[in-house]
């Protein structure tokens, strides 16, 4: 990884700690010692270079004990499959929604 990308990714943790404290922006750089007026830029430039994260939810047949994978198609193409275990579902929707 070379040193923009470091910086990027110093960056993207950053602004997911900030997102995660629950405080504001203003309180979370002031206790970081960071600049406000760079965390919003990065963050406005991050957000330009990540697009959110969509996906679709494709439907499969039910009340097959062997029924196939629930199938999640991302908006980049890529297709995740999933077990037919709810607790699993829920935690892959979480980490998607948290990446939006």
């Amino acid at each position: 990884m070379n040193k923009a990308e470091q910086r990027r990714e110093l960056w993207r943790q950053r602004i997911a700690q900030q997102k995660n404290s629950g405080h504001s922006v203003r309180v979370f750089c002031r206790e970081m010692g960071l600049s406000e007026p760079a965390f919003y830029a990065w963050r406005k430039r991050l957000r330009k270079q990540d697009p959110p994260v969509r996906f679709a939810l494709v439907g499969t047949k039910l009340g097959d004990e062997t029924a196939p994978p629930i199938e999640l198609m991302l908006a980049s193409g890529d297709r995740l499959r999933i077990p037919h275990d709810a607790a699993t579902l829920k935690l892959v929707l979480t980490v998607l929604r948290e990446q939006a």
